[in-house]
């Protein structure tokens, strides 16, 4: 590569290192004088990259963003992290699989050839689990306009969309359109803080204030038609819970965020097993286990019901006594009589 092609990338990758440079900063560490440096950065602006000049006793140089894209530049892990991150978002549900495929393609067409072998060895299949039905694809302009509305901290303003269903509709309780088997139907306008943007389940759902309602609420990104333009600045409320991860874990078990992984659920029990601690670890993604012996350990798990929770510990091929509370007891004994009848063979007369 010809000395000056090499150090035109180097001045570019500085100025894309932090935002402000001290023009004579940038001759050291280029080792060339102020003069090149500056014939340099019209080199650069030729090329279509925004690099300003800042005024002041030393002086100075920024990349800005621009209105077109220049040419990019990227190390190592940057691009490998790129090509992982284009296949991952073919599974977003965000609506933008046909343009990260694309996207995908002209990263590895200018990749070195080193770095275009790392990223074909590191090709990911992004799978869904199977449903009955596809999931829903969210418009990216929408996504755009919600997270624009968070970051500038604006009141957003939007029709919200409900479930379609058939039959008669009637009012609900907070006035919105029902169907007869309770899922809304007809739209509601909403004026909202919004806080975060945030997936689940291959489904995006943004967390608000609504401030109508007075209270915080989760809206599916596909049912938002937001509406322009949006209000005044507000002040960010603190989030339940202390931050949004717990917060929607929370509302996805039907309670509130309580900073506790167990505690969250509706159903919380606790009993002892007739096996070693790190053996129960080792299939328990949420709750506490605490050995109490070899062969011997206290498990506290959470879930949506009783018989759930029976379920998911009775998944554990081991002697189970229960501590409580009387609830799982019943439950155990409840799913036990049913279990039972389930292996009588059945009288046929």
């Amino acid at each position: 590569m010809p000395k000056t092609s090499a150090r035109l990338l180097s001045l570019l990758s500085l100025l894309q290192a932090r935002r402000d440079w001290p023009g004579a900063l940038l001759a050291e560490r280029l080792d060339v004088s102020p003069r090149t440096v500056r014939r340099d950065v019209d080199r650069l602006r030729e090329l279509g990259y925004p690099v300003t000049a800042m005024k002041g006793p030393d002086g100075g140089y920024r990349l800005d963003a621009g209105t077109e894209l220049p040419p990019l530049l990227f190390d190592d892990e940057q691009a490998v992290a790129l090509a992982v991150a284009l296949q991952i978002a073919t599974a977003s549900g965000a609506g933008i699989e046909e343009a990260a495929a694309r996207a995908l393609n002209t990263v590895r067409q200018v990749l070195p050839a080193r770095l275009r072998h790392r990223v074909d060895t590191l090709r990911v299949t992004a799978v869904d689990r199977p449903e009955s039905r596809p999931g829903p694809q969210v418009d990216s302009g929408v996504l755009m306009a919600i997270g624009a509305a968070v970051h500038a901290r604006e009141v957003l303003r939007f029709d919200y969309s409900p479930v379609s269903a058939p039959g008669p509709v009637r009012p609900s309780a907070e006035g919105e359109g029902e169907g007869e088997d309770g899922r809304d139907v007809l739209p509601s306008p909403r004026r909202v803080e919004p806080h975060h943007l945030v997936t689940w389940g291959r489904r995006w759902y943004l967390v608000a204030w609504d401030l109508e309602r007075g209270d915080w609420r989760t809206f599916r990104a596909d049912r938002i038609a937001p509406r322009a333009p949006t209000g005044p600045r507000f002040t960010p409320r603190e989030l339940p819970g202390g931050s949004v991860a717990e917060f929607i874990t929370a509302r996805f078990r039907g309670t509130t965020a309580t900073g506790d992984g167990v505690g969250g659920w509706p159903c919380r029990g606790e009993v002892i097993l007739s096996l070693p601690a790190a053996e129960v670890l080792r299939h328990t993604r949420e709750g506490i286990v605490e050995e109490i012996g070899p062969d011997r350990c206290r498990l506290v798990l959470g879930s949506w019901s009783w018989p759930g929770l029976v379920t998911a510990i009775g998944r554990f091929d081991a002697d189970i006594e229960v501590i409580g509370p009387p609830e799982l007891s019943s439950a155990f004994a409840q799913l036990a009589a049913r279990y039972a009848a389930a292996a009588t063979p059945p009288r046929h007369p």
